[in-house]
């Protein structure tokens, strides 16, 4: 059954989390006023989902249960399936001009549906059977998922085990008949006190020597023993006040934990990977793959951003100058380009043994790549384009002070007919976008989000088939060697 955002809402509101926010402990993370935007815009992947003319994007058909179902939750099952995911993250993110926090889950999913397979029929164990269930129930329940992957990691030139604080990997630290015990961290956690369920994965490739660290599994997120500590970000406390208009995006809004796993119990039936280590390596892999196909719900904020600068041009009565043109242009073409990024790996996806359909791996890291510079020449652009006035601009509370309220109206109006308070609102949300908490989902995870830049460069290297490129260049001009001779591709 799929939830209305209302009963999303409320379910949230059953759970127990222990959460953490300027080192006092929220009792009540749905209400608090910093994290609810980021709530608001989970809840908005609930209602889409229910909207007329968007639930051929937004739902899919359970290949278990043959119910609809929420997209979010669904297993891919052809290429169609990747082109509407990609489709769903420009939708969502032009509704919400934030990060909406369940692709990480849904990408979670995939990637544990093609590996537990694969580790099944490497070591005839039941992993896929026990994920299948658990499918089954996050399906039926409409459920959000956390995807835990990324380590505090500690000293970055040594693998795990050799770390002098073992708990900079999260590790099995004992087993027993009914399940395992598990200690460590997950960082930079997008959505985590909004997600019904935690899934935990490797960060790493590993080696035998780290077993121990190969473990993969599922938990209800207020799990004893789960400790969530929120993040900081740009601006956050501008969303404290009582009018919410300097926040620039008064609804919605990302965030992050830091989740700390303080020996934690995990049923068997939860556990889907437990030191088979060869295979943490293909988990990170397809996971990485599939979540850097997810960004193209920055091209859906980039529509926003690239809007309200359209917008403020227009206001500004700049609108018709030639170089003002020619950069919202460029802008336009960027966030296109990043589109067709995410579109090409999924039109280029095939199916794995398990018959979930993955992303093609080159054009997924050559498309997050672009991700990772694109938005900040589009962020550039934008700022270029609003002046100064969008960091010098005082606070909306002096634009209603009866005293100083005029002056405001004075000094701020723009071409004649436009309101100054909407100049305002338009102002605040490209800062909004560029500098303040949306930032955070715009800029900076398009920088590190899916990994780092670094990250998908070298699987780019693994993945392009350089020594094709040399035989077809060697057979054009002629030249005649050992790897020519053996024919050209």
């Amino acid at each position: 059954m799929m939830m209305t955002a209302e009963q999303y809402e409320e379910s949230l509101r059953k759970l127990k989390l222990v959460v953490y926010l300027f080192g006092e402990r929220i009792e009540n993370p749905v209400d608090h006023p910093i994290i609810r935007p980021s709530m608001k815009a989970v809840a908005k992947t609930y209602e889409m989902a229910l909207r007329p003319g968007c639930r051929e994007i937004m739902t899919a058909t359970s290949h278990l249960s043959g119910k609809t179902i929420n997209r979010f939750t669904h297993i891919h099952q052809s290429a169609d399936d990747l082109i509407k995911k990609t489709k769903m993250g420009r939708l969502m993110g032009a509704h919400t001009g934030c990060c909406f926090q369940r692709c990480v889950g849904m990408d979670a999913l995939n990637a544990l549906s093609i590996v537990t397979y694969d580790i099944d029929a490497a070591h005839q164990t039941d992993y896929y059977e026990r994920f299948l269930k658990y499918l089954a129930f996050v399906q039926e329940n409409d459920l959000t998922c956390d995807g835990a992957m990324t380590d505090p990691k500690g000293d970055r030139s040594l693998p795990p085990h050799q770390q002098p604080d073992p708990d900079m990997y999260l590790h099995v630290v004992s087993e027993n008949d009914d399940g395992i015990i598990v200690r460590g961290a997950k960082a930079h956690q997008t959505g985590a006190v909004n997600s019904h369920e935690v899934i935990v994965m490797p960060t790493i490739a590993m080696r035998e020597a780290d077993k121990d660290y190969a473990v993969a599994f599922a938990l209800p997120s207020d799990a004893e023993g789960i400790t969530y500590i929120m993040g900081r970000q740009s601006c956050d406390t501008r969303k404290l006040e009582a009018d919410l208009t300097d926040t620039g995006n008064p609804v919605f809004g990302g965030h992050e934990a830091l989740v700390v796993f303080d020996n934690v119990f995990v049923p068997w039936d939860r556990v889907f990977m437990n030191k088979e280590y060869e295979f943490a390596g293909p988990l990170v892999e397809k996971f990485a793959s599939y979540h850097r196909q997810s960004y193209a719900c920055k091209v859906g904020v980039g529509d926003v951003l690239i809007g309200a600068t359209q917008t403020i041009a227009q206001y500004n009565g700049v609108e018709d100058a030639s170089h003002i043109k020619d950069k919202i242009i460029e802008m336009n073409h960027l966030n296109e380009t990043l589109y067709c990024g995410s579109l090409s790996c999924a039109s280029e996806g095939s199916k794995e043994p398990s018959g979930t359909y993955c992303v093609n791996t080159l054009l997924a890291n050559v498309s997050k790549q672009n991700v990772t510079r694109f938005p900040y020449e589009i962020a550039r652009l934008a700022q270029d384009i609003a002046g100064g006035l969008m960091v010098t601009l005082p606070s909306f509370s002096d634009f209603k002070s009866p005293e100083i309220g005029k002056w405001m109206e004075k000094y701020y109006q723009g071409r004649k007919g436009v309101s100054t308070e909407n100049r305002f609102r338009i102002l605040r949300l490209i800062e909004n976008l560029t500098l303040g908490t949306a930032a955070v989902g715009y800029l900076t995870e398009s920088m590190h989000g899916a990994g780092s830049p670094q990250a998908q460069r070298i699987m780019i290297s693994r993945q392009v088939n350089l020594k094709g490129k040399q035989k077809l260049a060697k057979h054009l001009c002629g030249i005649h060697d050992e790897d020519t001779d053996k024919g050209h591709p």
